[in-house]
């Protein structure tokens, strides 16, 4: 029996040791961080936290939330009053790549085409394309409503829609020089609504699933890979996960309709829910996004490496890392990273950052 003992001490320390120097690529393949890009003004500090900061920590992986803060050349009449110019996105590429960072960009698609009491810029320029046109927005907004406004979306099946669509996801490609794009197709509320002459009646699973793989389909005509949230793939009122990180309209069953080949973010912030497993199961690849709350990140983290070295081999690879979210825009992060703007809180998207790095470097070489 001592023998016994002594033998698994042994199995597993050289388990460890075997874990130790295994490059880190192979433990953990994505190590992300997502946050909106920054306004023009707070470019160089962003360039130098992406020198000083991400790299240090072995980031591999910038999201960066740029819908309309870019001058787009296809779609002038989309910009916001302040955006980046191509010279300027050119400075983001350059540092990314001295420091092996894959850069990827997002524009928020169908879903989260407003926001609070403000309409979109997608939606604000071609009314026509809103599958809620009789939801008018409120002069303040306020949650719930008798409309069930979170956030407008465009309607799928307008005839026009994609032909703009394309044109922002192929220039913001281009000036990012990405070989993925993110689109966002989180917190759809709206879809498959009975008064919208195209989409009344349908399945919103069908709906939401065929989106998904337009979207993909024409990426994949350049090599380019699709990013999106998980949260209209998971089941709301059974799993108790709620209205905002699951579905309660019925897009989940979307999930056996998709292309397998998408990139799945599976966000979950009050709770390290251990959903990556579902979405490997069903064969996608997933990676896990906390926000704010440092224990849950660390947790999160902890489970990401223990399905990676329990797995089965074909499932292993599925389960591909992990990502930091920063809800603010770029300045308000920064500010708060670096001490200029003061909290007493222990949960906030700086703290969760550092304290999941910090157990990544712990628990990886």
């Amino acid at each position: 029996m001592k023998r016994f003992f002594l033998w698994m001490i042994l199995v597993l320390a050289v388990g460890k040791i075997q874990a130790q120097q295994m490059p880190l690529d192979t433990l953990l393949p994505v190590r992300g961080f997502c946050i909106a890009a920054p306004l023009p003004n707070r470019l160089d500090e962003f360039i130098r936290f992406i020198d000083t900061e991400l790299a240090p920590r072995k980031v591999n992986t910038l999201v960066l939330r740029v819908d309309y803060n870019y001058q787009f050349k296809t779609h002038p009449e989309l910009r916001d009053s302040v955006a980046l110019s191509k010279a300027e996105v050119r400075r983001l590429v350059q540092i990314c790549r001295k420091n092996h960072i894959t850069l990827i960009p997002q524009v928020n698609l169908l879903g989260h085409q407003s926001w609070a009491n403000k309409t979109g810029n997608l939606l604000e320029k071609y009314p026509q394309l809103d599958e809620t046109p009789w939801v008018k927005m409120p002069a303040k907004y306020e949650w719930p409503n008798s409309d069930g406004l979170y956030c407008k979306s465009y309607c799928p099946l307008h005839p026009e829609v994609h032909a703009i669509v394309f044109d922002l996801m192929d220039e913001i490609c281009d000036a990012f020089e990405a070989s993925a794009f993110h689109a966002g197709l989180d917190e759809v509320f709206y879809i498959g609504e009975a008064w919208c002459p195209r989409c009344g009646g349908r399945d919103p699973a069908e709906l939401y699933a065929g989106e998904v793989r337009t979207l993909r389909d024409h990426l994949t005509q350049k090599n380019r890979k699709l990013w999106m949230w998980g949260d209209r793939l998971l089941e709301g009122k059974v799993t108790g996960m709620g209205m905002w990180e699951a579905s309660f309209n019925q897009t989940y069953r979307a999930i056996d309709l998709i292309p397998k080949d998408v990139m799945i973010c599976d966000w979950h912030y009050e709770r390290p829910d251990q959903t990556p497993v579902y979405f490997a199961m069903k064969g996608l690849s997933v990676v896990t996004c906390p926000w704010r709350k440092p224990k849950n990140a660390v947790a999160q983290v902890q489970d990401m490496l223990r399905f990676r070295r329990s797995a089965t081999r074909p499932m292993k690879e599925l389960y591909q890392g992990m990502m930091q979210t920063v809800w603010s825009d770029a300045g308000s992060f920064l500010d708060e990273f670096y001490g200029r703007k003061k909290t007493t809180s222990e949960e906030t998207p700086t703290r969760c950052f550092q304290d999941l790095y910090r157990e990544i470097a712990r628990l990886t070489p």
